[in-house]
């Protein structure tokens, strides 16, 4: 709105038009620095509100703001009591300036409202209202609000010079609300890209959920953090499907004992609201929470629920689970979020399937490995101790009449008796366990050498080079600790070796690790299950490190198994130079 245009006057308008220009000007800078000094949308609409009441001293100040639609988007008030707030909305929305300037896009000035009643349309009993000014807020020809002012303090009406500077004031007011729309809506965006990541974020997770091979348990309480996190959930609570009753059992909750969201633990086909998402598989969520008698009552009252949002967890179109949440108060489900919480249903559904996959899967692998210890038991040593009580009867039918051919059977049942011990003993070495992290390689080989020697008859040497301690980091150490293991194991059981040597060396730019053993060896070509199960773990271990296998051997001659690792040259552990191998010594290679 300009300055110069002329403003719609009532009968009893004054024509005062003195102002101290000086002054006038001086307040108005003022007045624009403190609207432009905020840029939230309340803080500018109140300041503004705030600096039309001061610059011209008027009692009262009312700014009507539009929404877009051809209807009232906010109104602010300064100077009117809270009661005599109750009663404004209304009257001054229907009011006859705010349809006039809204119509016309021009100030009016008004002397005396008392003349004419009809005009702002107050209620009974509101304090009387003597003058009147309303000012539109023009942004590029577009009406933005309206700024009203009421009874001039010290005089009994707005000057034309006060219109004027309101006038002034109101070009730079669109000027901030503009500015202030513009922010507010950056600030919207910004909050929706947050979301956006935030949901990106949950779904990259539940991507590597799924590739995982995370227990259950872990499983569901990572992705229940981060489910309610991101929607602003209290409580939530899993059950999941049994495979052969139908019965849903609950199986994960985030909430202490006494605060869960169900009662039950488990429930069937046919009750309420969790049923109603089994039987459909589709999102359901409700607000009426007291008609469902299976939530705990107590715990919904006391927390304020007042909406439920149940998600079922599919795998391959099956019901594997339900995902309850719980809201404070009554919570609307926009779009977006139904279609994030269904893909959340799907992934979590996915993971429960591969998790459940893998721990049958580890129980197999556990039920194989009995069924080969239980082979090699009874092929081997079960076998040997059966052949040893022969020869024990054997020789004590001899013992009255043949006595020498006795004691040559009781000799020959004692070496069996120390081969079964030596076999037995191999066995415990092979399934000693393989969890633990190696810090120190050289402390891990002369323990391997102690533990080897105390189970096996054959004589063992180790040679660990400081310069290989150097470079070789904690995860190498524990692969290559591992390999030596398994190979030291295959060396005891198939090998029939009186010898076996160790070695870790620095070989150029890379850790060699060693393990010959002088027993019969063995022809690879024509004998390729002797690279067995053993071999391929050693293998696996070795690429795990970026690092290579090769076996080399030839019947008489033994075996030698030779692992190369690309060594690591910022690694260093000094302290190991300090703890020199007792047990090192020099090998025939």
């Amino acid at each position: 709105m300009s300055a110069k245009s002329q403003p719609t006057d009532y009968k009893g308008a004054s024509q005062d038009s003195s102002v101290d220009s000086g002054v006038g000007t001086l307040d108005l800078h003022q007045a624009t620095l403190f609207v432009f000094s905020d840029l939230s949308w309340d803080g500018v609409l109140s300041r503004i509100t705030q600096a039309s009441k001061n610059l011209v001293q008027a009692r009262y100040a009312a700014l009507v703001i539009w929404d877009g639609k051809g209807g009232v988007g906010t109104l602010i008030y300064e100077g009117f009591s809270e009661q005599e707030i109750k009663h404004l909305p209304q009257s001054l929305i229907e009011a006859r300036p705010v349809e006039e300037i809204k119509r016309t896009g021009k100030s009016i000035r008004v002397s005396r409202i008392c003349d004419h009643p009809e005009m702002l349309n107050l209620p009974e009993g509101f304090p009387p209202i003597e003058s009147l000014l309303g000012i539109p807020i023009m942004s590029y020809r577009r009406q933005l609000g309206q700024i009203y002012l009421a009874d001039k303090i010290g005089s009994s009406s707005f000057s034309e010079g006060d219109q004027h500077l309101i006038e002034i004031f109101s070009a730079q007011a669109a000027v901030a609300i503009e500015n202030a729309h513009l922010y507010k809506q950056a600030l919207l965006r910004e909050t929706e890209l947050i979301q956006r990541n935030e949901e990106l974020g949950l779904i990259n997770s539940l991507t590597g959920v799924v590739s995982s091979s995370m227990e259950l348990s872990a499983l569901l309480s990572e992705m229940l953090n981060r489910i309610l996190s991101l929607f602003e959930a209290e409580e939530g609570e899993v059950f999941l499907a049994e495979k052969t009753t139908g019965f849903f059992n609950r199986f994960f909750h985030d909430a202490p004992m006494e605060h869960q969201l169900w009662k039950i633990k488990r429930f069937s086909r046919g009750e309420g609201f969790l049923d109603q998402i089994a039987q459909t598989a589709e999102l359901a969520w409700t607000h009426n929470l007291a008609d469902e008698p299976s939530l705990a009552q107590d715990v919904v009252e006391s927390a304020g629920y007042g909406t439920l949002v149940g998600v079922p967890l599919l795998a391959h179109a099956s019901v594997v689970g339900i995902l309850s949440l719980a809201f404070v108060g009554e919570r609307k489900i926009s779009d977006r979020e139904i279609g994030l919480l269904k893909a959340v249903g799907d992934g979590v559904g996915i993971a429960i399937m591969i998790a459940r996959l893998n721990r049958q899967a580890r129980r197999l692998a556990i039920l194989e490995e009995r069924d080969r210890i239980g082979m090699d038991l009874h092929d081997g040593i079960i076998q040997s101790i059966y052949a040893v009580g022969l020869t024990l009867d054997c020789a004590r039918m001899m013992v009255d009449e043949e006595p020498s051919q006795a004691s040559e059977r009781l000799l020959e049942a004692i070496d069996g008796l120390n081969a079964v011990i030596a076999d037995i003993r191999t066995f415990i070495l092979d399934l000693q366990p393989s969890r633990m992290q190696v810090s120190d390689i050289r402390k891990g080989l002369q323990l391997l050498i102690r533990e080897f020697k105390a189970n096996s008859p054959i004589d063992a040497k180790l040679l660990v080079e400081d310069d290989a301690i150097l470079i070789v980091d904690s995860e190498t150490a524990t692969s290559l600790y591992l390999i030596a293991q398994e190979a030291l194991s295959n060396v005891a059981k198939h090998a029939h070796a009186s010898r076996v040597w160790i070695s870790l060396r620095k070989l150029d730019e890379h850790i060699s690790l060693q393990i010959i053993d002088n027993g019969t060896g063995f022809n690879i070509k024509s004998e390729p299950n002797r690279l067995g199960h053993g071999m391929n773990n050693m293998a696996e271990r070795a690429r795990q490190i970026r690092g290579e296998l090769e076996v080399l051997s030839s019947l008489g001659e033994g075996t030698t198994i030779t692992v190369l690792v690309e060594a690591n040259s910022e690694y260093s552990v000094s302290e190991s130079i300090n703890n020199p191998s007792t047990e090192a010594s020099a090998l025939p290679l």
